[in-house]
This record gives structure tokens, C-alpha cells and sequence, in this order.
């Protein structure tokens, strides 16, 4: 107990695990906690102490399902095993912490999620700039970034880190509320742990260089850098051994790669559906076909980062349109690649001590498939006769590891076990001494048939037998009519009427032999694996080089794949504004159409009408055609083909949606709140190069309030920002925009009423809408009968109201004025509410105009009746 007590001191914000024989004891408060938390029974022992110690724990082979269900909860659970031989061990056996478990920092399977990094990030606030360092302890993968304050949520949504750094008291405007959200751990260290120089020197210390500089790290990288020291610091204290695996930073700057706030992440649904968090109907469900780990990771990862350099978006498209031109040579590659287990964790478990038999074998079988994708990608390479295809260059980089791979291969048996100890797992053959004790142990015929022939010819007792038994053990039986014969090194053991039974030092040593074979195999299994996964986890660099190069071939030719097999285009890439898109589709929705033909769209947004006000019934498909806009540009920005029959895309900087109405009851923010809150953002953030798409903005508040919103945001976007910008609306009074923006225009989505019925024709028109049909969504909904009637009745009612207040409203102001000139200026009550028709100079309709114009006292009945008749006619045709 006082053993563990020290071990505890030092670990005081872990649950630990203290490995007693065959399971992890806890005490104290960590049995209280655990036994709440997993359901496991408290019992009590004195053990030397005044009073009685709580006690729970858990077998070790069955500690993994334990494990996972504590991170799962958040908690940190520290293994603390037994680092010597019980048998050897004089006194107490030693133990130690070999690593602490966090949803951050772990090699388990369980664990981890195959399709997906999992990050253990730093952040560390500089001024305006936000500094954050991301490894994944599985992979290896370590990433330094820097990003403006206001970016850090849309990196943070990106990586989605399990765990995040931060400094004690940190105040710095940064938010952590998203982070929070999504489950992340957030972990409080020491503010002298962010320290540039101590930072520096760890990092130089880790990846063996003279200075950080020798890293790609420059001074205005000191933000990222400060976070970096903190994270190794704290990797290091996770993993007492070390963290080998860790492959040189990849340093990040503004500039290359596109921030997408959660908002727009959300919206689009990239990775995780609105309705229920996993990744069905969405779009990386559409695009992952991959058939490594690795590549399904990587496709994830360029999914949340699409690239804003036209040439590096090109360089992409180029090698998807080499894998889309070559069918059968993609087919060859991608058949090499199924059965490519995941290098990348497998190898960095080696290298972290971490591999079983099991681990080491998958990564052997993996590494004998890649000859075969290099002969896959040199055939399509050669193919295209090109000196400087983007293949060649993945070529000229591409090592497959043949040399480790067999090792591993000719070492470890085909079938090993997960742990060792329980069967075999060294192959015969590979050791000598191993393969003698496994003959030991399994019987030894064959020896005991030696000894027999070796005695025989000694003594020359041609009658003379090796036997056993339990009792005595092995032994040599000699007839009493050769007793005569027996040398004088043998030992007598028993006597039976008709013979004498001995042993010799050779037969005990033999004997011996056997009666510890089995320990002795496993402590050499044990060696001959060590030696090996040593060996493996020493060639990390190669295996990573290897495993990256697999996974983007495995992403470029699954976007080949899926562009083939769904009829999408290349697009064509610029560095000018206009955006044309002809014969759009919706990726997912047109996947999730079966029986149905998604209608296509042509959308095109130049420089002279930038603003699109868009307007269209409810169910009409607004929302879609936001959506598939902004999809098929991130599409075309990760380097993938776009559903459409030809596209052509400027750029851009950012993408931003803001689609739906949602709260956050947590943050204790109202549907409306949330929705000026993003708008905001859009706001503050949006270039010219952006590209904005907008549904439904005011539509939270009052309908006056609201409209002004809407008119406001979108006068401020086309003449301040100056973007790309779709504004899908219903209120049909921005269709006004026209006359007084230069560079906007009106589209809605087409209906087609058929007597009583209306049919959603899903189609793109120029031209406003003037009605949203409402109602007519209410009776496809199912509402009752007598509501749609009652509905409708008021819906006549307040329109008559509108037209009679739009009518009104000039001659009631006039005389306002009027009565205010007579009362010098003003009427010292509240000031009258503004008509909202009349605030955006609406303009009426023509029935309205003529009927201001007439002259009923010169009219005769029958005149007026005609009149009336052909008034209402005209009225009713719109």
C-alpha cells in the first residue's frame, strides 16, 4: 500500500490501475469512482492499515472493455504494471507507470474510430493569433498551426479533437464552447509549459536537428510553437517510454487551405448528418469509397480542407483524371489496395512498444500487397506517356518495404495469437533453441529415441530402454543380465524383480529441459518478438512515407471511382470571380433519389450580378440549391470531379452557409440569436472572394424586423463585401433589390398550379416568385380540411389589409406631416409605425394605379360596371 500510494501521488488526476497478478486493483476514491462507473462491486480489505481500504478491480485480459467505457466517460486512467519478475523479484515487485490513457492519447482499437484521427491539440493565444499544435499518438500525425482568433473554432471544427491543452486562467477571447460541445476533454496546464524557447529546444531535442529553423519553423510560427512544447511536454508524461513515432511537424500558415466554420461544416453536412451525428446522408458518405483506414482518414481530412491555390487544386485533378481515364489500370490498383490493413497505426504501435503478435503479423500481410500497387501505378503512370505526371512523382517517392515485410512474414506464424503466451507465434524454423524446447515440450520422441541409441551404443546393453513416469521421472531400465555392463555414472533409482532402474546426468538434464520447456519458450517467443517489433518500429519513417502514399493513392482513385460511376465532370478551376455551374446536382440527394431523376440546375453568379436573390414556394427545392452550390465548390477545391454536365469555378477564399433555424438551449441562445449570430460572422469574416449562401435570414423575429434585416444584409454584402452571394428568401419584398443594387438579380424555383393542385417543378427561372404557397404545403402535410379552409380565408383577409394599408399610407403620412408643419413639428406622442410595404417604395399593382385615376363622378353605371369586369379580370390574372 505504501508503494501505491507513491505511485498515486504522482498521478492524482488518473484513475490507477495497480496490476496485481492477474488483475488492476483500484483503492480508495479511484475504486469508488470506478465502481459507479462501470458497474463493478466495492468490497473492503484491512490491508495493514487502521482501518478498511476500498477495493474494486478488473481482470487484465478483460481490462480493455473497462478501459474504453472510462475514456468514453472522460475520465484518465494511468496502467501501472509489474516491471519485474514476480519470481525473481526480492521483496515488493517493482512497478511503474508504463502510460496513462486519456480520449486524447491511446493505441487501443476500441478506442479509436478507423475512419478518423484522433487529435490531442494545444492551443496557445498570441494577440490576434491563435497558435495550436495537433498530434494523434495513433498515427504519428503532427501538425503546427497558426490561425487568426476568429478562425480557431473552424479549426477546431476540423480537427475534432478529443482533447484540448490549454494554459491555467487563459483569457484570450478564444472559444472552446464548440470544442466542449463535440465532447473534447479540455486539459489545463501550467502557463510556463507554453514557453517558445523551452518549446524549442524539446522540439530540436525530439526530431534530432540543431534548431526548430531545420524544421520548416520560422519566428512567426512562435504561437504554434509555444503550443507545441506544451503538448510534447505532456505526450511525454502520457508515454514514460517516448513518443519515436512522432514524424516531423507539418507546419501550416494562413493562406492554403480554406477555414470552414462548424456553421458551414453543419449546414452542408460534410461529415456528420443534422439528424442523428453519424455519417449517413452525407456528403463524405457519397465520396468514401476507399479501401484502406488510412485513405478513409485522408478523404475526411481534405474533405474539412478544401485548397485555395488553383495550382494545387489542379495538380489534383490531374491525378483523379488520370485514375478516371484508365479504368482497368485504376481497377488493378484498387484491387491491390483492398486487404491493406492500416500501416499507419500498426506501425507506430510498433514503434511505441504497443504491437501484439497479431498487430505485427497484419502489418507484414500489408506490407507484401504494396509491390503489387507500385506495379498497379506504374502501368497507369506509363500509360499516359507523360514525363512529369503527378503519378511519377508518388513513383520516384515510393518505397514498399519489401525487405521488412518479410522479415515480419518468415518470423511471425500466419494465425498469431493477440497476446503472447497463449499459442504460438514465432514460426519453427527461426530459432533453434526454440524449436528444441517446442520438441521438448510436445513429447520429445524423437530425443528420447536419441538418448536410447546414444546409451545403447555406449554401454552396448542392446536391450537397454529409456522409459518415464510420473514418479521417477525419466529413466533408463537395464535387464539383471547386463547389470555387469552399467558404467559407473549412472545412478540407481528403483529396483524391480527382473531389472534395475537409473539416471544419469545427461537424462536429468534432458529432464529438466523438459519440465521448463514451456516457461522457456515463452520468455523466447518473447525475446524473438521484441527483437522483431524493435526492428519494425525502427524503420517508422519508411512505413509512414509508405502508408501516406498508399492513402492518397487509395483517395485519388476513389474519386475517380465515385466520379465515374455517378457521371460527374471535371471541373475547370480559375483565378477570376464568376461562378458557372450548368446541369447541377445535389450529390447526396441525387444518391438518396432511387426511383426518382434529380432535376438539374444551371446557376450562374458574374461579377455584374453577384447577388442572387432567390425566392420559390416552401418544398419548391431553395434550400437544395443553396446546398449543391456550395457542394459542388468544395468539391471542385479538394481536387474531386462535380456533379454537373460542365462547371466552371473562380476561387474563393471562404465558404460560408447559413441554412435552417436551430437553437442552443446550452449557450442559452434562441433560434433568432443563433441565426444573427452566424449572420454576424458571415459579416465580419466574407471577402470578395467569398462565396455566401444564405436561406431565410430575419425569419426568427417579427416580419418588420426581419425584412429589414434581410434588406440590410443583403445591400451590405453587395456593396461592402462585394461577394458571391445566393439569398433565398420569402420575403418576396427583396425581389426590390433589383432596381436599386447594380449588380443583383432575381431567380425563384417554378410551380405549376394545375386547378387545385400545385406541382413543385424543382427548376430554376429567372424572375421573382409571388407566392409561397404555404398553404398548399399544409394539405400535403396532412393538416385537417377545415384549417386549410379557415387558412385561406384569413390569408384573403390579411392581404386585403396589406393592400388597403399600402394604399393608406401615403395620404395618412401626408396629413401627419401636415398636422406636425401646423404644430411646429411634431405631435410630442410616439411616432407612428412605419408601413413596411411602403418603407421599400413597393410598388403597387397595375389594378391599383389605374383605380387612382379614375374619375368616379363622370362615370355612368354602365361604364363603371365594364370597368369593374375588366379590372377584376386583370386583377385575377395576375
Amino acid at each position: 500500500m505504501q508503494q501505491y500510494r507513491e505511485i498515486k501521488n504522482r498521478h492524482q488526476d488518473a484513475i490507477l490501475f495497480f496490476r496485481m497478478g492477474d488483475f488492476y486493483e483500484m483503492f480508495y476514491e479511484d475504486a469508488e469512482i470506478a465502481s459507479r462507473a462501470l458497474g463493478l462491486t466495492l468490497t473492503s480489505r484491512n490491508n495493514g492499515g487502521a482501518s478498511e481500504v476500498p477495493l474494486a478491480g478488473v481482470p487484465v485480459k478483460a481490462a480493455g472493455e473497462y478501459l474504453r467505457r472510462l475514456v468514453q466517460q472522460g475520465f484518465r486512467v494511468a496502467i501501472c504494471e509489474q516491471t519485474e519478475d514476480p519470481k525473481q523479484a526480492k521483496g515488493i515487485v517493482r512497478r511503474e507507470v508504463i502510460e496513462t490513457i486519456t480520449p486524447g492519447a491511446s493505441f487501443a482499437d476500441d478506442l479509436l474510430d478507423q475512419a478518423r484521427n484522433n487529435f490531442l491539440c494545444a492551443l496557445h493565444p498570441d494577440g490576434e493569433r491563435v497558435g495550436i499544435a495537433a498530434a494523434d499518438l495513433s498515427t504519428g500525425e503532427f501538425r503546427l498551426i497558426v490561425a487568426a482568433t476568429d478562425d480557431t473554432e473552424a479549426v477546431l471544427s476540423r480537427l475534432s479533437p478529443r482533447e484540448i491543452l490549454v494554459a491555467k486562467n487563459m483569457n484570450s477571447g478564444v472559444k472552446l464552447s464548440q470544442a466542449g460541445e463535440e465532447g473534447a476533454l479540455v486539459t489545463e496546464r501550467e502557463p510556463w509549459e507554453f514557453d517558445v524557447a523551452l518549446a524549442s529546444t524539446d522540439l530540436a531535442r525530439q526530431f534530432g536537428v540543431a534548431s526548430v529553423e531545420g524544421l520548416g519553423v520560422a519566428e512567426a510560427d512562435a504561437p504554434a510553437l509555444a503550443a507545441a512544447g506544451a503538448l510534447m511536454r505532456y505526450m511525454h508524461e502520457l508515454q514514460p517510454g517516448g513518443v519515436p513515432h512522432l514524424s516531423r511537424p507539418v507546419m501550416e500558415r494562413p493562406g492554403g487551405m480554406m477555414p470552414l466554420d462548424e456553421m458551414t461544416r453543419r449546414n452542408l453536412e460534410l461529415v456528420e448528418s443534422l439528424r442523428g451525428g453519424d455519417t449517413g446522408g452525407t456528403l463524405l458518405s457519397v465520396l468514401d469509397r476507399t479501401l484502406t483506414p488510412m485513405g478513409s482518414r485522408l478523404l475526411r481530412q481534405w474533405v474539412l480542407t478544401p485548397l485555395t491555390q488553383r495550382e494545387a487544386i489542379d495538380a489534383r485533378l490531374d491525378s483523379v483524371a488520370l485514375f478516371a481515364h484508365d479504368p482497368i489500370g485504376r481497377e488493378e490498383l484498387r484491387e491491390a489496395l483492398d486487404g491493406v490493413r492500416d500501416i499507419e497505426r500498426l506501425a507506430s504501435k510498433s514503434a511505441a512498444g504497443r504491437g501484439t503478435p497479431r498487430d505485427l503479423r497484419a502489418l507484414g500481410d500489408s506490407i507484401g500487397r504494396l509491390p503489387k500497387v507500385k506495379a498497379a501505378l506504374e502501368k497507369i503512370s506509363g500509360a499516359v506517356g507523360l514525363e512529369s505526371d503527378p503519378l511519377s512523382e508518388l513513383i520516384k517517392k515510393w518505397d514498399d518495404c519489401a525487405d521488412l515485410g518479410a522479415d515480419i512474414i518468415a518470423t511471425i506464424v500466419e494465425h498469431p495469437p493477440v497476446t503472447m503466451g497463449d499459442e504460438i507465434c514465432i514460426r519453427e524454423g527461426v530459432d533453434a533453441a526454440l524449436d528444441e524446447w517446442r520438441s521438448l515440450r510436445d513429447g520429445g520422441k524423437d530425443a528420447i529415441a536419441r538418448i536410447q541409441m546414444e546409451e545403447r551404443t555406449r554401454t552396448g546393453i542392446h536391450s537397454l530402454k529409456v522409459g518415464y513416469n510420473r514418479v521417477f521421472g525419466y529413466f533408463i531400465e537395464v535387464t539383471n543380465s547386463h547389470l555387469h555392463l552399467v558404467p559407473s555414472d549412472y545412478q540407481r533409482r528403483q529396483t524391480l524383480t527382473g531389472a534395475e532402474r537409473y539416471v544419469t546426468p545427461a537424462l536429468k538434464e534432458h529432464e529438466e529441459k523438459v519440465l521448463n520447456a514451456a516457461e522457456r519458450i515463452e520468455e523466447r517467443e518473447r525475446e524473438l518478438f521484441e527483437s522483431l517489433r524493435k526492428r519494425t518500429g525502427a524503420q517508422i519513417r519508411r512505413l509512414q512515407g509508405s502508408s501516406q502514399i498508399a492513402a492518397e493513392l487509395d483517395v485519388l482513385s476513389t474519386l475517380a471511382d465515385v466520379a465515374e460511376r455517378e457521371n460527374y465532370v471535371r471541373p475547370v478551376m480559375t483565378d477570376g470571380f464568376d461562378l458557372t455551374i450548368t446541369a447541377g446536382r445535389h450529390p447526396v440527394v441525387e444518391r438518396m433519389m432511387a426511383r426518382e431523376k434529380f432535376i438539374p440546375n444551371d446557376l450562374k453568379l458574374p461579377e455584374a450580378a453577384r447577388l442572387m436573390i432567390l425566392t420559390g414556394p416552401n418544398m419548391s427545392g431553395k434550400s437544395t440549391i443553396l446546398r449543391q452550390t456550395g457542394l459542388i465548390v468544395l468539391m471542385a477545391q479538394i481536387g474531386s470531379f462535380v456533379p454537373a454536365s460542365s462547371a466552371e469555378i473562380g476561387v474563393v477564399d471562404r465558404l460560408f452557409t447559413r441554412v435552417g433555424a436551430s437553437d442552443n438551449l446550452v449557450r442559452g441562445q434562441s433560434t433568432f440569436m443563433v441565426e444573427m449570430s452566424e449572420t454576424s460572422a458571415i459579416l465580419h469574416t466574407a471577402t470578395r472572394n467569398s462565396l455566401v449562401l444564405l436561406d431565410e435570414i430575419g425569419r426568427g423575429t417579427s416580419t418588420y424586423d426581419g425584412v429589414s434585416i434581410a434588406w440590410s444584409v443583403s445591400e451590405h454584402l453587395h456593396d461592402v463585401v462585394k461577394c458571391k452571394t445566393v439569398f433565398a428568401t420569402h420575403y418576396h419584398e427583396l425581389t426590390q433589390l433589383t432596381d436599386e443594387l447594380v449588380a443583383a438579380c432575381n431567380y425563384s424555383v417554378e410551380v405549376k398550379e394545375a386547378g387545385d393542385q400545385v406541382l413543385f417543378l424543382h427548376r430554376l427561372v429567372a424572375g421573382g416568385a409571388d407566392r409561397s404557397y404555404g398553404i398548399e404545403v399544409g394539405r400535403l402535410a396532412g393538416l385537417p380540411p377545415a384549417v386549410l379552409e379557415r387558412a385561406r380565408k384569413l390569408l384573403a383577409l390579411f392581404e386585403g389589409e396589406q393592400i388597403v394599408s399600402a394604399l393608406g399610407s401615403r395620404s395618412g403620412k401626408e396629413a401627419q406631416r401636415s398636422g406636425e408643419k401646423q404644430r411646429g413639428g411634431s405631435t410630442g406622442g410616439a411616432p407612428a409605425m412605419p408601413d413596411q410595404l411602403g418603407l421599400f417604395g413597393m410598388a403597387t399593382h397595375p389594378v391599383m394605379d389605374e383605380l387612382k385615376k379614375l374619375n368616379t363622378d363622370s362615370m355612368t353605371p354602365l361604364e363603371a360596371l365594364a370597368l369593374l369586369e375588366r379590372l377584376v379580370s386583370r386583377a385575377r390574372q395576375g
